[in-house]
């Protein structure tokens, strides 16, 4: 079936990211970049289109697509959450802040609510350790946070 999919797809646009960033196996990770600032993530069929261009086998683009977290296989909502699940994050409750997002939300983690507005997931880390546990929402980080705490944040965002 992969081979089916990759035969019968076409994508001009990635075609054009790929002149641009050349088309050798060591431009995959800028060709991943173009190709998700243009489609807005980077579903599984737009990367078996890239492991066909590049002559490179679908592992191994997956693997750099789950391994980075800029990286999202999914259409991303109106805001972003992102937990952290480092080390630090995890031993000062991060668990507990997702079990509450999915009480929250409806939805698990790499989910989207039914409405477009939320997406949440999970990254190993988002390099502010001292401030554990966190959450990222767009961008904006809110360390030291309880698990109570997240209603009034999901709040201020869901009038955005």
């Amino acid at each position: 079936m992969e081979s089916q999919i990759q035969q019968t797809l076409h994508f001009p646009q990635i075609d054009r990211v790929i002149r641009r960033e050349g088309s050798s196996p060591d431009s995959l990770i800028q060709i991943l970049h173009g190709t998700q600032e243009i489609l807005g993530y980077l579903p599984e069929e737009a990367q078996l289109y890239i492991a066909q261009q590049l002559k490179i086998p679908p592992t191994r683009v997956y693997g750099i697509v789950s391994f980075y977290n800029f990286f999202t296989m999914e259409k991303s909502a109106k805001h972003v959450i992102s937990v952290c699940m480092g080390t630090a994050c995890y031993v000062k409750g991060a668990g507990l802040l997702m079990k509450k997002l999915e009480e929250l939300l409806g939805i698990k983690a790499g989910e989207t609510t039914k409405d477009g507005t939320f997406s949440y997931r999970e990254v190993r880390c988002l390099g502010a350790c001292g401030m554990a546990p966190l959450i990222s929402v767009d961008g904006d980080i809110y360390g030291r946070i309880q698990p109570d705490a997240l209603q009034e944040i999901l709040e201020k965002y869901s009038d955005q």
